[in-house]
């Protein structure tokens, strides 16, 4: 294929060495040593963290483990913007007619997130007439082992035009998608700007809005009956109530990363702690319960301190995408693709089922009975089954691919 290169993972030793040095420098805030994450990241959970970081997390083991993953890499050109190298699994299934799927991840995710499912999902079925998948994990722009974009307004339109770009560079002009967090607006972008190519998607993360009066009377009526009746199932005013507590109490980061990006870029680009601490708050905050390892936690946070970009540079994502003529908003519509949603009971914020079926053409739903904002990591078993339900020969996903 055109300009698709093998990528290996090497990070030099002596950033290695910096890292452990900054480590040992480590200071830490005087209070007590509590496990209370109500404030956010607390003293006595960090310390440990950072013990284990400096003293028993061996990179070169982990680097030695993704490189045996399928990495690859190209080169983007968009309009306006430098070319820049976009890093990518790509793992095909043995079966040629498998179906092309597009993972999308967010912050602080990446293509690791897709770790654990990509074995999975492009393994040989058993049954020959259930779905298998072609998987493609991006490393978006800005994050991972992808070029760092300096060019200021980089945002929603460039990251879907990265994307569909990849796809059809390896040959996949018709193809499926699946995302969560920032993988929601970008997949539903690609589906708004390239509705023959992006056919099926399926989300993790669902933000929709009542329809609108003017455009269907009859449903605002239905949403405004229940709303006002509290007509909500228990999973729809769970989720309501998540909702409201992120608007309260979570959503701090996304306002000091969006309006002062320099600001906390300055603090993650130096301090590893730093870097550990604002991710590994979110770690915790957004999973239901999931049994995080010292190991897990130094992975996903060296990825970020390691990254092609810089520590600080997936900031940008938060001003960027709320800035253009195709901004990040919720409840964009669907016109073509087929939709399946999976709903994860502590996600960090859901709307209601009747809005969410507002977005299109709806073929899959599932309500989980565990599971929070990383479903490809936290419940990878139940994102695959849910996936080749969704994508089973005989429904209208499959028939839209193969139409």
């Amino acid at each position: 294929m055109a300009d698709i290169r093998e990528y290996k993972v090497s990070v030099p030793s002596v950033a290695i060495k910096e890292l452990h040095q900054k480590l040992a420098l480590a200071k830490f805030p005087s209070e007590s040593d509590d496990d209370d994450w109500a404030l956010g990241t607390p003293a006595a959970s960090l310390k440990q963290i950072v013990k284990y970081w400096q003293e028993e997390f061996k990179w070169s083991s982990f680097e030695e483990r993704l490189n045996q993953l399928p990495h690859f890499e190209t080169t983007i050109s968009l309009d306006g913007f430098d070319p820049f190298e976009l890093h990518f699994l790509h793992q095909k299934s043995s079966n040629p007619d498998a179906i092309p799927l597009l993972f999308v991840h967010g912050w602080p995710g990446g293509f690791f997130e897709a770790t654990k499912i990509l074995p999975l999902l492009t393994a040989k079925q058993p049954d020959s007439n259930g779905p298998e998948f072609h998987l493609v994990v991006p490393s978006l722009p800005n994050f991972g082992f992808s070029s760092r974009i300096p060019t200021k307004g980089f945002g929603l339109r460039q990251y879907s035009d990265a994307c569909h770009r990849l796809m059809l560079r390896l040959g996949y002009d018709r193809y499926a998608a699946q995302g969560g967090d920032w993988g929601m607006y970008i997949t539903t972008s690609i589906g708004n700007l390239y509705p023959d190519a992006m056919l099926a998607l399926h989300l993790n993360f669902i933000i929709a809005l009542p329809p609108p009066l003017t455009k269907s009377p009859l449903g605002f009526i239905q949403f405004l009956t229940t709303h006002i009746l509290n007509r909500y199932t228990p999973q729809e005013q769970s989720g309501l109530k998540a909702s409201q507590d992120y608007q309260d109490n979570g959503i701090g980061y996304l306002h000091i990363m969006r309006t002062r990006p320099k600001t906390i870029g300055a603090m993650l680009s130096d301090s590893p702690v730093a870097l550990l601490a604002w991710i590994y708050d979110k770690l915790i905050a957004w999973t239901d319960d999931y049994p995080w390892t010292n190991q897990e936690v130094c992975e996903w946070v060296s990825l970020y301190w390691f990254s092609r970009a810089g520590p600080s540079a997936s900031v940008k994502i938060y001003p960027e995408m709320f800035q253009g003529d195709w901004r990040a908003e919720p409840g964009r519509g669907l016109p073509k693709a087929k939709l399946g949603f999976s709903y994860f009971p502590k996600e960090i914020a859901a709307t209601p089922r009747m809005s969410n079926r507002g977005l299109g053409s709806v073929v899959f739903e599932k309500e989980h009975e565990k599971g929070g904002h990383f479903a490809a990591w936290e419940r990878p078993e139940a994102l695959v089954e849910d996936l080749r339900t969704m994508f089973k020969p005989e429904g209208l996903a499959y028939r839209a691919l193969r139409g």
